[in-house]
């Protein structure tokens, strides 16, 4: 199988400025290869940099040292050396990023917002709102919603719309960052499915999953984290 994902000996260190400049180490030398059609599962106790590490791997964070490498658009694209306009390619094209809150953008409707990373590929407007539409379907989020703006939605009903927009580009990589932690059993089958779905067209997968059952399911591997994060992955 093809690696889509490859971190090398990453290293992250929080420097605490409001705090006379107190360096917290968050992991340190964290190594890791994704390949196609597998989820990786970043394993550990609270405060071990599971979402430090996710958050490098989309260019949110950028690591003391070390390099991570995605292959996008038939290239090898390091994502902590990149210029700012190639990481902006990755995220249109190649990495998909769900988080556990959806940022909402006042007075776009649910059904704008999930059409929008589509429409910016250039894909058509019935095309984009028939694969919308259809995620909004299988994610339980009502049709009388779909027009309004989500801002007034409750929690997970905001989730879903969150993880809709997540998946509704065939992103090659996809990271995930707790998408079943506030729903029900119903919803958290609903993206178990949609992870199961990607995973099978060959999409390689990292996630954060707390609820247990979701983590069995989805998971290939467990990544353990802690704050000396070594290279080694358990089944």
């Amino acid at each position: 199988m093809t690696t889509k994902l490859r971190v090398e000996n990453l290293s992250k260190t929080f420097v605490l400025h409001n705090q006379h400049g107190v360096r917290l180490p968050v992991f340190s030398n964290a190594s890791l290869e994704v390949k196609a059609g597998e989820c990786v599962v970043l394993h550990g106790h609270s405060g071990s940099g599971k979402s430090t590490l996710l958050r490098s791997l989309y260019g949110n964070y950028l690591p003391d040292s070390g390099k991570i490498w995605v292959e996008h658009q038939g290239q090898q694209i390091d994502m902590v050396s990149a210029e700012a306009r190639d990481i902006l390619s990755v995220r249109r094209h190649t990495v998909g990023w769900v988080s556990q809150f959806l940022r909402v953008i006042p007075r776009i409707s649910a059904l704008n917002l999930v059409m929008q990373p589509l429409l910016e590929l250039g894909v058509d407007k019935a095309q984009s709102e028939a694969r919308a539409s259809a995620l909004l379907r299988h994610l339980n989020v009502p049709e009388r919603l779909w027009h309004l703006a989500p801002s007034t939605f409750s929690g997970g009903e905001q989730q879903r719309v969150n993880i809709a927009r997540g998946f509704v580009v065939d992103y090659p990589v996809l990271l995930l960052d707790e998408p079943t932690a506030s729903l029900d059993a119903t919803n958290r089958a609903a993206v178990v499915t949609l992870i199961e779905q990607a995973k099978a067209r060959g999409a390689a997968v990292v996630g954060i999953f707390h609820d247990e059952d979701v983590r069995e399911r989805v998971a290939d591997r467990l990544y353990e984290m802690s704050p000396e994060t070594a290279p080694e992955m358990s089944a």
